[in-house]
Protein backbone atom coordinates (compact mmCIF):
# COMPACT_ATOMS: atom_id res chain seq x y z
CA UNK A 1 0.00 0.00 0.00
CA UNK A 2 1.47 3.43 -0.67
CA UNK A 3 0.19 7.08 -1.14
CA UNK A 4 -2.34 8.85 1.01
CA UNK A 5 -5.12 7.58 2.44
CA UNK A 6 -8.86 8.73 2.45
CA UNK A 7 -9.25 11.68 5.62
CA UNK A 8 -5.65 12.99 4.86
CA UNK A 9 -4.25 10.21 6.19
CA UNK A 10 -0.57 8.79 5.01
CA UNK A 11 0.61 5.78 4.24
CA UNK A 12 3.35 3.79 6.45
CA UNK A 13 4.99 3.11 3.68
CA UNK A 14 5.11 6.41 2.12
CA UNK A 15 5.55 8.02 5.65
CA UNK A 16 9.28 5.97 5.56
CA UNK A 17 9.71 6.19 2.03
CA UNK A 18 10.30 10.16 2.96
CA UNK A 19 12.46 8.91 5.81
CA UNK A 20 15.32 6.76 4.16
CA UNK A 21 15.16 9.32 0.75
CA UNK A 22 16.48 11.80 3.17
CA UNK A 23 19.76 9.65 4.64
CA UNK A 24 22.73 10.34 4.21
CA UNK A 25 25.24 7.36 5.04
CA UNK A 26 27.27 8.37 7.89
CA UNK A 27 31.37 8.69 7.13
CA UNK A 28 33.61 5.11 7.49
CA UNK A 29 36.59 4.79 9.46
CA UNK A 30 38.72 1.84 10.18
CA UNK A 31 39.07 0.14 13.69
CA UNK A 32 40.96 -2.77 14.99
CA UNK A 33 38.70 -5.47 15.04
CA UNK A 34 38.70 -6.04 18.95
CA UNK A 35 36.48 -2.38 18.63
CA UNK A 36 33.94 -3.37 15.67
CA UNK A 37 31.51 -5.00 17.59
CA UNK A 38 27.81 -3.69 17.71
CA UNK A 39 29.24 -1.70 14.43
CA UNK A 40 28.25 -1.78 11.00
CA UNK A 41 31.17 -2.94 8.44
CA UNK A 42 31.20 -0.69 5.57
CA UNK A 43 33.88 -2.52 3.19
CA UNK A 44 34.24 -6.09 2.61
CA UNK A 45 36.56 -8.11 4.45
CA UNK A 46 38.71 -10.41 2.48
CA UNK A 47 40.33 -13.05 4.31
CA UNK A 48 44.29 -12.52 4.74
CA UNK A 49 44.89 -16.00 5.66
CA UNK A 50 42.86 -19.69 4.80
CA UNK A 51 40.83 -21.32 7.14
CA UNK A 52 42.16 -23.72 8.24
CA UNK A 53 45.42 -22.41 7.80
CA UNK A 54 47.06 -25.72 7.04
CA UNK A 55 46.25 -29.55 7.26
CA UNK A 56 45.77 -30.16 10.88
CA UNK A 57 43.74 -32.65 13.38
CA UNK A 58 40.35 -32.99 14.06
CA UNK A 59 41.06 -35.19 17.14
CA UNK A 60 43.67 -36.35 19.66
CA UNK A 61 45.14 -39.56 18.70
CA UNK A 62 47.88 -40.73 15.87
CA UNK A 63 48.83 -39.36 12.37
CA UNK A 64 49.03 -42.35 10.60
CA UNK A 65 49.59 -43.56 7.06
CA UNK A 66 45.97 -44.86 5.82
CA UNK A 67 47.91 -48.13 4.00
CA UNK A 68 49.32 -48.99 7.10
CA UNK A 69 46.36 -49.46 9.05
CA UNK A 70 43.39 -49.65 6.37
CA UNK A 71 42.78 -53.55 8.10
CA UNK A 72 42.75 -53.06 11.63
CA UNK A 73 40.31 -54.46 13.91
CA UNK A 74 39.97 -55.34 16.94
CA UNK A 75 40.43 -59.28 16.09
CA UNK A 76 43.57 -58.22 14.28
CA UNK A 77 44.87 -54.99 15.26
CA UNK A 78 47.88 -52.79 13.87
CA UNK A 79 51.03 -52.27 16.20
CA UNK A 80 53.21 -49.09 14.70
CA UNK A 81 55.96 -47.02 15.88
CA UNK A 82 55.78 -43.65 17.49
CA UNK A 83 58.29 -41.43 16.44
CA UNK A 84 57.17 -38.08 16.95
CA UNK A 85 54.96 -36.02 19.69
CA UNK A 86 52.60 -33.03 17.64
CA UNK A 87 51.34 -31.14 20.43
CA UNK A 88 49.05 -27.76 19.09
CA UNK A 89 50.82 -24.78 18.01
CA UNK A 90 54.22 -26.91 17.25
CA UNK A 91 55.73 -26.65 13.64
CA UNK A 92 57.57 -29.96 13.53
CA UNK A 93 56.81 -32.18 10.17
CA UNK A 94 58.43 -35.84 11.07
CA UNK A 95 59.28 -37.93 8.07
CA UNK A 96 56.61 -41.06 8.44
CA UNK A 97 57.73 -44.46 6.81
CA UNK A 98 55.91 -47.46 6.76
CA UNK A 99 54.59 -48.80 10.30
CA UNK A 100 55.49 -45.47 11.99
CA UNK A 101 52.67 -42.99 13.60
CA UNK A 102 52.95 -39.47 15.71
CA UNK A 103 51.11 -38.63 18.32
CA UNK A 104 48.69 -35.29 17.76
CA UNK A 105 47.00 -33.36 19.48
CA UNK A 106 43.45 -31.81 18.08
CA UNK A 107 44.83 -28.63 15.93
CA UNK A 108 48.36 -29.40 15.26
CA UNK A 109 49.50 -30.41 11.96
CA UNK A 110 49.40 -33.24 9.71
CA UNK A 111 52.52 -34.07 8.86
CA UNK A 112 53.09 -34.63 5.21
CA UNK A 113 53.50 -38.35 5.05
CA UNK A 114 50.06 -39.11 7.11
CA UNK A 115 47.03 -38.87 5.50
CA UNK A 116 44.29 -39.98 7.95
CA UNK A 117 44.19 -39.45 12.22
CA UNK A 118 43.44 -42.41 14.46
CA UNK A 119 42.25 -41.42 17.67
CA UNK A 120 42.94 -42.72 21.12
CA UNK A 121 39.63 -44.23 21.34
CA UNK A 122 40.08 -46.49 18.28
CA UNK A 123 43.24 -47.65 20.20
CA UNK A 124 44.26 -50.34 22.86
CA UNK A 125 46.15 -47.93 25.13
CA UNK A 126 44.84 -44.74 24.24
CA UNK A 127 46.37 -41.82 25.62
CA UNK A 128 47.60 -43.48 28.71
CA UNK A 129 50.12 -45.83 26.68
CA UNK A 130 50.94 -43.66 23.38
CA UNK A 131 54.80 -42.51 23.38
CA UNK A 132 56.07 -45.63 22.16
CA UNK A 133 54.17 -48.04 20.02
CA UNK A 134 50.24 -47.85 19.30
CA UNK A 135 48.16 -50.75 18.62
CA UNK A 136 44.98 -49.75 16.56
CA UNK A 137 41.62 -51.55 16.79
CA UNK A 138 39.74 -50.16 14.64
CA UNK A 139 40.73 -48.67 11.20
CA UNK A 140 39.65 -45.39 9.56
CA UNK A 141 36.77 -45.04 7.66
CA UNK A 142 38.95 -43.80 4.61
CA UNK A 143 42.12 -41.47 3.88
CA UNK A 144 41.58 -38.20 4.99
CA UNK A 145 39.54 -39.42 8.26
CA UNK A 146 39.81 -36.48 11.24
CA UNK A 147 42.57 -34.56 8.84
CA UNK A 148 41.28 -31.08 8.41
CA UNK A 149 42.27 -29.98 5.18
CA UNK A 150 43.92 -26.40 4.41
CA UNK A 151 41.47 -23.88 2.83
CA UNK A 152 38.55 -26.58 3.03
CA UNK A 153 36.39 -23.35 4.95
CA UNK A 154 37.78 -20.31 3.31
CA UNK A 155 40.64 -19.36 1.06
CA UNK A 156 43.03 -15.78 1.28
CA UNK A 157 41.12 -13.54 -0.77
CA UNK A 158 38.12 -15.15 -0.17
CA UNK A 159 35.03 -12.85 0.99
CA UNK A 160 34.93 -13.18 5.01
CA UNK A 161 31.88 -10.63 5.64
CA UNK A 162 29.84 -8.08 3.09
CA UNK A 163 29.47 -4.65 3.75
CA UNK A 164 26.13 -4.23 5.04
CA UNK A 165 26.85 -6.76 8.26
CA UNK A 166 26.22 -6.07 11.87
CA UNK A 167 29.46 -6.93 13.38
CA UNK A 168 28.49 -9.17 16.43
CA UNK A 169 30.52 -12.14 18.42
CA UNK A 170 30.29 -14.83 15.37
CA UNK A 171 31.38 -11.98 12.45
CA UNK A 172 34.14 -10.89 14.63
CA UNK A 173 35.26 -14.36 15.69
CA UNK A 174 35.22 -15.14 11.52
CA UNK A 175 37.32 -12.61 10.73
CA UNK A 176 39.70 -13.27 13.30
CA UNK A 177 39.79 -16.66 12.18
CA UNK A 178 41.04 -15.31 8.55
CA UNK A 179 43.45 -13.09 9.84
CA UNK A 180 42.21 -9.58 9.35
CA UNK A 181 43.00 -7.43 11.96
CA UNK A 182 40.95 -4.11 11.16
CA UNK A 183 37.57 -3.45 9.68
CA UNK A 184 36.16 -0.42 7.93
CA UNK A 185 33.01 0.60 9.34
CA UNK A 186 30.75 3.40 10.05
CA UNK A 187 30.03 6.31 12.09
CA UNK A 188 27.59 5.44 14.69
CA UNK A 189 24.93 8.03 14.14
CA UNK A 190 24.86 10.82 17.13
CA UNK A 191 21.43 11.03 18.43
CA UNK A 192 19.84 13.82 20.68
CA UNK A 193 16.21 13.08 22.50
CA UNK A 194 14.06 15.72 24.04
CA UNK A 195 11.18 14.80 25.93
CA UNK A 196 8.21 17.47 25.95
CA UNK A 197 6.02 18.25 28.11
CA UNK A 198 5.59 20.47 31.17
CA UNK A 199 4.15 17.55 33.11
CA UNK A 200 6.95 15.56 33.24
CA UNK A 201 9.04 14.50 36.16
CA UNK A 202 12.05 12.33 36.71
CA UNK A 203 11.15 8.60 38.18
CA UNK A 204 11.01 8.99 41.92
CA UNK A 205 10.84 12.44 41.64
CA UNK A 206 8.62 14.34 43.88
CA UNK A 207 5.54 15.68 42.00
CA UNK A 208 2.19 17.03 42.30
CA UNK A 209 -1.19 16.71 40.44
CA UNK A 210 -0.97 16.68 36.87
CA UNK A 211 2.16 15.44 36.35
CA UNK A 212 3.54 12.12 35.43
CA UNK A 213 6.86 10.36 35.60
CA UNK A 214 9.29 11.17 32.15
CA UNK A 215 9.93 7.87 30.43
CA UNK A 216 10.35 8.00 26.86
CA UNK A 217 13.52 9.43 27.21
CA UNK A 218 15.01 6.45 28.59
CA UNK A 219 12.81 4.10 26.29
CA UNK A 220 14.15 5.85 23.38
CA UNK A 221 17.69 5.86 25.05
CA UNK A 222 18.17 2.35 24.83
CA UNK A 223 16.55 1.97 21.56
CA UNK A 224 18.75 4.41 20.09
CA UNK A 225 21.83 2.58 21.38
CA UNK A 226 20.43 -1.17 20.42
CA UNK A 227 20.27 0.80 16.65
CA UNK A 228 24.01 1.15 17.02
CA UNK A 229 23.49 4.73 17.79
CA UNK A 230 25.16 7.22 20.38
CA UNK A 231 23.02 9.31 22.47
CA UNK A 232 24.95 12.65 22.76
CA UNK A 233 21.82 14.54 24.93
CA UNK A 234 18.76 13.60 26.31
CA UNK A 235 16.43 16.07 27.47
CA UNK A 236 13.02 17.13 29.27
CA UNK A 237 11.62 20.88 27.79
CA UNK A 238 8.20 22.06 28.97
CA UNK A 239 5.67 23.03 26.40
CA UNK A 240 6.33 26.37 26.36
CA UNK A 241 9.46 28.42 26.85
CA UNK A 242 12.78 28.81 25.24
CA UNK A 243 14.23 24.90 26.12
CA UNK A 244 13.59 22.65 22.86
CA UNK A 245 15.51 25.74 20.63
CA UNK A 246 18.38 25.61 23.16
CA UNK A 247 18.93 22.00 22.51
CA UNK A 248 18.73 22.49 18.58
CA UNK A 249 21.48 25.29 19.14
CA UNK A 250 23.36 23.02 21.31
CA UNK A 251 23.28 20.12 18.99
CA UNK A 252 24.28 21.93 16.04
CA UNK A 253 27.53 21.68 16.33
CA UNK A 254 30.74 21.11 18.91
CA UNK A 255 30.56 17.58 21.51
CA UNK A 256 27.13 17.72 21.39
CA UNK A 257 26.38 17.26 17.34
CA UNK A 258 23.76 15.32 16.54
CA UNK A 259 23.02 13.69 13.02
CA UNK A 260 19.24 12.84 14.41
CA UNK A 261 17.05 14.65 17.01
CA UNK A 262 13.99 12.57 18.06
CA UNK A 263 11.60 14.57 20.30
CA UNK A 264 8.70 13.10 21.99
CA UNK A 265 5.44 14.71 22.43
CA UNK A 266 4.29 17.96 21.17
CA UNK A 267 3.47 16.94 17.80
CA UNK A 268 -0.41 16.20 18.21
CA UNK A 269 -3.29 18.85 17.49
CA UNK A 270 -3.12 20.58 21.12
CA UNK A 271 -2.80 23.93 22.18
CA UNK A 272 0.55 23.22 23.63
CA UNK A 273 2.93 21.75 20.95
CA UNK A 274 5.93 22.98 21.39
CA UNK A 275 7.52 20.92 18.60
CA UNK A 276 4.75 22.58 15.82
CA UNK A 277 5.66 25.79 17.87
CA UNK A 278 9.79 26.09 17.36
CA UNK A 279 10.33 23.28 14.39
CA UNK A 280 7.16 24.05 12.44
CA UNK A 281 8.81 25.26 8.92
CA UNK A 282 11.21 22.93 9.29
CA UNK A 283 9.18 19.63 9.40
CA UNK A 284 6.38 17.82 7.84
CA UNK A 285 3.14 17.27 9.96
CA UNK A 286 1.46 14.22 9.07
CA UNK A 287 -1.38 11.67 9.99
CA UNK A 288 -0.60 8.34 9.45
CA UNK A 289 -2.53 5.09 8.93
CA UNK A 290 -1.26 3.18 11.87
CA UNK A 291 -2.38 2.92 15.40
CA UNK A 292 -0.47 3.54 17.58
CA UNK A 293 1.46 6.71 16.30
CA UNK A 294 -0.85 8.33 13.69
CA UNK A 295 0.62 12.12 14.33
CA UNK A 296 4.18 11.93 12.93
CA UNK A 297 6.58 14.75 12.39
CA UNK A 298 10.06 14.43 10.30
CA UNK A 299 11.94 16.84 8.57
CA UNK A 300 15.78 17.50 7.95
CA UNK A 301 17.51 21.07 9.64
CA UNK A 302 19.99 22.96 7.77
CA UNK A 303 22.81 22.04 9.44
CA UNK A 304 21.73 18.36 8.02
CA UNK A 305 20.12 17.04 11.43
CA UNK A 306 17.41 14.46 10.45
CA UNK A 307 14.50 15.35 13.15
CA UNK A 308 11.70 12.98 13.79
CA UNK A 309 8.85 14.16 15.95
CA UNK A 310 7.02 11.20 17.66
CA UNK A 311 3.82 11.30 20.03
CA UNK A 312 4.44 11.47 23.53
CA UNK A 313 2.75 9.00 24.49
CA UNK A 314 4.88 5.80 25.52
CA UNK A 315 3.59 2.95 23.22
CA UNK A 316 2.98 5.36 20.12
CA UNK A 317 6.65 6.62 20.76
CA UNK A 318 8.24 3.29 20.99
CA UNK A 319 5.91 2.06 17.79
CA UNK A 320 7.47 5.26 15.83
CA UNK A 321 10.85 4.34 16.59
CA UNK A 322 10.41 0.59 15.44
CA UNK A 323 8.68 1.80 11.80
CA UNK A 324 10.51 4.96 11.14
CA UNK A 325 13.59 5.62 13.20
CA UNK A 326 15.36 2.39 13.66
CA UNK A 327 15.50 1.90 10.00
CA UNK A 328 16.67 5.04 9.77
CA UNK A 329 19.30 4.91 11.97
CA UNK A 330 20.17 1.38 10.63
CA UNK A 331 20.72 3.33 6.53
CA UNK A 332 22.79 6.08 8.41
CA UNK A 333 25.28 3.11 9.67
CA UNK A 334 24.76 1.92 5.81
CA UNK A 335 23.39 -1.28 6.89
CA UNK A 336 22.10 -4.10 4.55
CA UNK A 337 18.89 -4.93 6.43
CA UNK A 338 16.51 -2.58 7.71
CA UNK A 339 13.81 -4.47 9.22
CA UNK A 340 13.37 -7.06 11.64
CA UNK A 341 12.85 -10.35 11.37
CA UNK A 342 9.10 -11.54 10.89
CA UNK A 343 7.14 -14.39 11.75
CA UNK A 344 3.34 -15.41 10.69
CA UNK A 345 1.50 -17.05 13.95
CA UNK A 346 -1.71 -17.77 14.50
CA UNK A 347 -3.30 -15.80 17.25
CA UNK A 348 -3.61 -17.47 20.34
CA UNK A 349 -7.07 -15.16 21.19
CA UNK A 350 -9.53 -12.25 20.06
CA UNK A 351 -8.88 -8.71 19.58
CA UNK A 352 -10.54 -5.68 17.83
CA UNK A 353 -8.24 -3.78 15.52
CA UNK A 354 -8.71 0.50 14.31
CA UNK A 355 -10.77 1.11 11.35
CA UNK A 356 -8.95 2.32 8.23
CA UNK A 357 -5.35 2.03 10.32
CA UNK A 358 -2.71 -0.96 10.69
CA UNK A 359 -2.37 -1.81 13.95
CA UNK A 360 1.21 -2.14 15.42
CA UNK A 361 0.22 -4.07 18.85
CA UNK A 362 2.67 -4.71 21.28
CA UNK A 363 2.12 -8.82 21.86
CA UNK A 364 3.55 -12.19 23.89
CA UNK A 365 4.07 -15.25 22.60
CA UNK A 366 2.73 -18.16 23.74
CA UNK A 367 5.33 -20.82 23.44
CA UNK A 368 3.88 -23.71 25.87
CA UNK A 369 3.39 -25.35 22.86
CA UNK A 370 6.31 -26.64 20.53
CA UNK A 371 4.75 -27.53 17.91
CA UNK A 372 2.00 -24.52 17.67
CA UNK A 373 3.41 -21.26 19.04
CA UNK A 374 0.43 -18.59 19.57
CA UNK A 375 0.56 -14.33 19.57
CA UNK A 376 -1.60 -11.90 21.29
CA UNK A 377 -1.62 -8.54 23.39
CA UNK A 378 1.09 -8.34 26.00
CA UNK A 379 -1.42 -6.27 27.75
CA UNK A 380 -5.46 -7.20 28.61
CA UNK A 381 -5.68 -3.43 26.70
CA UNK A 382 -4.58 -4.10 23.73
CA UNK A 383 -2.50 -1.23 21.43
CA UNK A 384 -3.43 1.49 23.56
CA UNK A 385 -0.85 4.05 23.43
CA UNK A 386 -0.92 5.24 26.81
CA UNK A 387 -0.13 1.75 28.32
CA UNK A 388 3.46 1.89 29.19
CA UNK A 389 3.27 -1.35 31.90
CA UNK A 390 2.17 -3.54 29.07
CA UNK A 391 6.12 -3.06 27.25
CA UNK A 392 7.26 -4.83 29.13
CA UNK A 393 5.85 -8.13 28.79
CA UNK A 394 6.03 -7.11 25.14
CA UNK A 395 8.58 -9.52 22.58
CA UNK A 396 7.54 -8.57 19.62
CA UNK A 397 5.01 -5.99 17.59
CA UNK A 398 1.55 -8.01 15.64
CA UNK A 399 0.74 -5.94 12.45
CA UNK A 400 -2.69 -6.23 11.42
CA UNK A 401 -3.63 -5.09 8.06
CA UNK A 402 -5.76 -1.54 7.71
CA UNK A 403 -8.92 -3.55 6.24
CA UNK A 404 -9.32 -6.26 8.97
CA UNK A 405 -11.59 -5.42 11.25
CA UNK A 406 -11.26 -7.89 14.09
CA UNK A 407 -8.54 -10.71 14.78
CA UNK A 408 -10.25 -14.07 15.65
CA UNK A 409 -8.00 -17.25 17.18
CA UNK A 410 -6.68 -19.36 14.82
CA UNK A 411 -6.00 -16.09 12.19
CA UNK A 412 -2.85 -15.99 10.83
CA UNK A 413 -0.73 -12.40 11.62
CA UNK A 414 2.33 -11.10 10.73
CA UNK A 415 4.66 -10.60 13.74
CA UNK A 416 7.91 -8.74 13.91
CA UNK A 417 10.50 -9.94 16.90
CA UNK A 418 11.71 -7.74 18.97
CA UNK A 419 15.48 -9.32 19.45
CA UNK A 420 17.64 -6.38 20.01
Amino acid sequence: MSGSLGGGLRSVEEQLADVLAAVRPLPARTVDLADADGMTLRDPALARGGIPAFDNSAMDGFAVRFDDVSGASDAHPVELTVVADLPAGGSDDPPLRAGQAARIMTGAPVPTDADAIVPFEDTAGGLEDSLRVVRVLRAPARPSAFVRRAHDDLRPGDRVLEPGALLGALQLAAAAAADVPRLTVSERPRVAIVSTGSELVEPGAPRTHGQIPESNGLLLAALVRAAGGTVVARERVDDDGPGLRHVLERTAAGDDRADVLITSGGVSAGAYEVVKTELGDALRFSRVAMQPGKPQAFGVLPSGTMVFGLPGNPVSAAVSFEVFVRPALLALQGRSDLQRPALRLPAGTAWRTPPGRRQYLPAAIDRSDPARWTVGPATAGGSGSHLAGGLSRAEAYAIVPAEVLEVSPGDLVDVLLLEG
